[in-house]
């Protein structure tokens, strides 16, 4: 626990608690899940508020291992890489948008149903349906982190693309995208092909959805997309444009000089691009592992590089 990210860590142990005070309050007859569950936002239960705390609640232990399993495996890398506030905004984000798209997915079988069983029922029709049925629409009660966690799954998926994972019960890895892309045809095959399901499975997509919308905004904006980053990827960052910028300098005056013995604009050039490219990779190493994952030999080129 104690080599965990700070962020993941804090999220287990929350989640890890809400479960022990559910199941506590439960003996005491108050059913702490009905009171902070995403509960339909036509229902007299539903509070804004309980787009934020749904998704600490868990329904059983099944469900509740099953999340923290998952965010301690995938969580840990991608907060490493992202640091903990972005990592935190993502994570939250993801979730609220999992409750979002998961009311919506209600309201289209509410609206189904209420057709079904109402002749000529029609959109003016809703708030009036909505207030006679109060009592089944209060317990479409929605629990869980599985939408944030779905959103920490793709992030992995699209930041490792290529890393190779070993999937019980596949007996041959699998790389991170394709793994990815499985899940989420599964879990739309589901959301289509079941109803009345106790699995949320528009939630799981709705995380996977805000998450690559998010991820593909940052990689599109990249100025943007800095919100969040922890000091140290600023700071390794603003080291790596003085490089460039350092490197671009001394190839100018390299070619203004006047000594024969100088090497040729080439052979100058290709020597830079391939230092430079050596400090590029270093530096994303430390973004990825930290700066203690560097052997003596890197740590003395990303020195002599800043210098």
């Amino acid at each position: 626990m104690f080599r965990i990210p700070t962020i993941t860590k804090n999220l287990l142990i929350i989640n890890v608690l809400m479960f022990l005070a559910t199941w506590v309050f439960a003996r005491q007859g108050v059913d702490l899940n009905n009171m902070l569950g995403l509960h339909f936002f036509l229902a007299s239960d539903f509070s804004l508020l309980q787009l934020f705390t749904y998704m600490f609640m868990h329904a059983n232990f099944t469900h509740i291992l099953f999340n923290m399993f998952t965010l301690w495996m995938f969580g840990c890398v991608v907060e490493n890489v992202w640091g903990p506030r972005k990592y935190l905004f993502y994570y939250i984000a993801c979730g609220v948008g999992a409750g979002l798209i998961q009311m919506v997915a209600q309201f289209g079988e509410f609206y189904l149903l209420a057709a079904e069983q109402i002749p000529s029922f029609g959109m003016s029709d809703v708030a009036e349906v909505a207030r006679n049925s109060q009592y089944v629409l209060n317990a479409w009660t929605t629990v869980g982190a599985s939408g944030a966690i779905y959103g920490i799954l793709l992030a992995f998926g699209m930041l490792f693309p290529e890393q190779r994972m070993f999937i019980f019960p596949l007996p041959v890895p699998i790389k991170a995208k394709w793994f990815v892309c499985i899940f989420a045809v599964i879990e739309l095959l589901s959301a289509l092909g079941t109803s009345g399901s106790n699995v949320a499975h528009f939630a799981h997509l709705g995380g996977m959805l805000f998450g690559y919308v998010m991820i593909r905004y940052w990689r599109n904006n990249p100025g943007g997309g800095g919100y969040g980053r922890s000091r140290g990827q600023q700071f390794f960052d603003r080291m790596k444009d003085n490089w460039e910028r350092r490197s671009h300098r001394r190839a100018d005056d390299a070619r203004g000089g006047c000594d024969p013995r100088r090497e040729s604009d080439w052979d100058y050039n290709a020597r830079r691009k391939a230092e430079q490219d050596e400090i590029d990779r270093i530096l994303d190493k430390v973004r990825r592992s930290g700066y203690d994952s560097l052997t003596e030999e890197e740590k003395r080129k990303l020195f002599d590089g800043g210098k």
